[in-house]
């Protein structure tokens, strides 16, 4: 009997009602967007009468999810960076001096005096005067190995120790230089995923491509070089004990130091020990705040090792000058009037208030490991991102009215309700790309359209199927049953394989490819919802209010 049962037309209508009022939003699209831009900003810095104008541009009681716009839709930039992986080796070697130094000191009985000996980057160079206490001391730097902690590098030490003549030499291992890449690239990658989370933008695509290289988009920034400046600075905060201050860049700094200029006096210079204290990972918070004079300046606070090494120094080197280096730069270098126990500080200099700000956000976020190389970067204006958008419509359009012209050209009434059924289609799309908050890019409105063209597919093998029972003297209310069921296998058959299809592109895709397999997946569940029972309930609804004698299809 040609039925539906009464709770399942409530599921149905209840079903299509939610998607349309979820994509409502998308219709005032300029209007929604100042609302939750302003509502966000209240909770942040509280309300102003301009952000108050703004959220009144949209009902709160109303839903306010907006389909993301892409890169190729509302404009933005593009950057491809290499990591350099092998500033990292150079840092770890500079780390591990002070503490072969530290562990070779109580030997010097038997090895004699330490000293560092130029070295490669990626190595670290230690002449002792008693060479006949080098397997002694080959035994205390190799107790300081440590296991690699990767799969790959299971049996292996973090370093290789090696004596030639009086030298001893200590190298990374090649175990802990994979571990290494590895490690510094998925750093990298979180970093510059919280730092452009801060500066608030909507839906970048921040992905690692091959070994060491990382992609960022990032929708609605105003150029690439714009997106550099958030990202690009390694922020790497250190604070090194002062060895002497001066003028010549080009002194020699001895074995073991560094010079950097300053930051805040052009043309000075500091020599600065270049291992350092206490680094800028060891920080749990960043703050802009105001020094004694009123200048922007920069809190921050230690985790408990960080905050004892920098009590230990400052207790020990009352007098002293202390340099505060943030990316070979000197900031400042003030000189330690007291101990300082409580692990936090601040950083003063020539900031204005923005680079304060900036600066905090920098150092809250995280430093980047390694430097970034910039091998390709790419503004999109808004103007391209809006030309986009039109086409796309524009396509959308064609194909809409296409379908919608053939459908009711071929099947009359029936028609008709396929009709609607694709415009409640296209509204649940936009619902549920609204809901998961995804991303609508150039291939995903491809997508959209290739579902147009896809979703009357299921009706038009019903109503083939409705045409071939009529044609055995079936009456109509039984032919319209059996078109349903003997249809129902082949739709879900063509379905089923390409919402795999989908599947796999969302899965091994990235980008673009990702946001076509997503209007394409959701597009393939809703147009078997509208065909198998949207439709159905409008072809039952007439069928009951009419009982019509025989029916063309």
């Amino acid at each position: 009997m040609l039925q539906i049962d009464l709770w399942k037309r409530i599921m149905i209508w209840l079903t299509c009602a939610v998607g349309l009022w979820l994509a409502i939003p998308n219709a005032f699209y300029t209007n929604v967007e100042k609302h939750n831009d302003a509502g966000a900003a209240i909770e942040l810095g509280g309300t102003t009468e301009e952000l108050a104008a703004d959220r009144a541009l949209w009902p709160e009681w109303m839903p306010s999810g907006l389909v993301n716009l892409g890169l190729d839709l509302r404009g933005g930039a593009h950057l491809l960076a290499e990591v350099k992986v092998a500033d990292v080796y150079e840092a770890r070697m500079q780390a591990a001096w002070p503490e072969i130094r530290d562990a070779l000191r109580p030997e010097r009985a038997t090895v004699g005096t330490i000293r560092l000996q130029p070295s490669a980057a990626d190595e670290v160079r230690v002449r002792i005067s008693q060479p006949e206490g080098m397997a002694r001391a080959l035994e205390i730097v190799r107790g300081l190995a440590r296991p690699v902690q990767t799969l790959t590098g299971v049996g292996a030490t973090d370093i290789e120790v090696r004596a030639a003549d009086d030298l001893l030499i200590v190298t990374l291992s090649e175990a802990e230089k994979l571990a290494t890449d590895e490690r510094t690239v998925q750093q990298s990658l979180e970093i510059i995923r919280r730092r452009i989370d801060e500066v608030g933008t909507r839906e970048p695509t921040i992905q690692r491509q091959g070994a060491d290289r990382i992609l960022i988009q990032v929708p609605g920034v105003g150029s690439a070089s714009e997106l550099k400046e958030i990202i690009g600075t390694t922020a790497q905060l250190t604070f090194n004990p002062v060895i002497t201050r001066g003028t010549d860049a080009n002194a020699a700094p001895g074995i073991g130091n560094r010079i950097v200029p300053s930051l805040d006096e052009p043309g000075s210079y500091y020599t600065i020990e270049a291992a350092p204290v206490v680094t800028g990972e060891e920080l749990v918070d960043a703050q802009p705040a105001f020094d004694q004079n009123g200048r922007p300046a920069v809190n921050f606070r230690f985790n408990t090792s960080g905050a004892r090494k920098f009590g230990d120094y400052t207790a020990e080197n009352i007098g002293s000058p202390f340099a505060i280096v943030l990316d070979d730069e000197v900031v400042s270098a003030p000189t330690i009037q007291s101990h300082i126990p409580g692990g936090s500080g601040i950083i003063t200099g020539r900031f204005t208030v923005e680079e304060s700000t900036n600066l905090a956000v920098l150092l809250r976020a995280g430093a980047l490991p390694a430097g970034l190389e910039f091998l390709e970067e790419r503004t999109i204006g808004p103007e391209l991102g809006q030309d986009s958008i039109d086409a796309g419509k524009v396509a959308t359009l064609v194909a809409f009215s296409a379908v919608l012209v053939f459908m009711f050209l071929s099947y009359g009434l029936f028609g008709f309700f396929a009709n609607i059924a694709l415009i409640i289609n296209i509204g649940l799309i936009f619902g549920l790309l609204s809901l998961i908050g995804a991303t609508l890019t150039l291939p995903g409105i491809a997508g959209i359209v290739l579902t147009v063209g896809m979703a009357v597919d299921a009706n038009v093998l019903i109503f083939e199927r409705i045409r071939e029972e009529l044609k055995t003297s079936k009456g109509p209310a039984r032919a319209i049953e059996l078109g349903y069921e003997k249809a129902l296998s082949a739709i879900l058959d063509a379905n089923i394989t390409t919402f795999i299809t989908a599947v796999i592109l969302f899965a091994m895709g990235s980008g673009p490819v990702r946001g076509f397999a997503i209007t394409l997946g959701l597009g393939i569940l809703t147009s078997v919802f509208t065909a198998i029972f949207v439709t159905r309930l409008f072809v039952v609804m007439w069928f009951e209010r009419k009982r019509p004698k025989t029916i063309e299809v």
